[in-house]
């Protein structure tokens, strides 16, 4: 097999993925919250108010689990449901002001994790990754 075959990028590229999740994720624990409720709280961040269906598709959890997950970021303070407006029956889960915030802090220290590691590395690596980021990006759309 090739390093330029398909199933060998693949899985470098699977293995270097979760392997920089993991080592920028220690970051996280200083947030308090579980990893699973910072997902959740992601997608609700970046994609915005959503039905709870709609947040356990994304997580890949099953109904139940995420209803028992929101109750819990309700808890916190760190979520909210609303009426559907499209939907008489149905909810919106959306992040509060202080789970927007939790979350965005927890994003920034993983970014200084990642920031000072590139910066270890010379101009050109700097720039090979930056185009690896973008086609990564690309590939993910697809």
């Amino acid at each position: 097999m090739s390093r330029t075959d398909s199933l060998h990028v693949a899985d470098r590229l699977h293995s270097a993925a979760i392997r920089l999740l993991r080592a920028v994720r220690v970051a996280d624990a200083e947030a308090g919250v579980t990893a699973p409720k910072l997902s959740a709280l992601s997608v609700l961040v970046f994609a915005g108010p959503m039905s709870l269906t709609a947040l356990a598709r994304n997580e890949q959890v099953t109904a139940a689990t995420m209803s028992k997950l929101v109750a819990d970021l309700e808890g916190e303070g760190l979520a909210s449901k609303r009426a559907d407006p499209a939907d008489k029956r149905g909810v919106r889960v959306e992040a509060t002001a202080k789970g927007r915030a939790i979350l965005e802090a927890g994003r920034k220290r993983r970014l200084a994790l990642l920031q000072a590691k590139l910066a270890k590395l010379p101009r050109e690596q700097r720039a090979l990754l930056a185009e690896a980021a973008e086609l990564m990006l690309e590939l993910a759309k697809s």
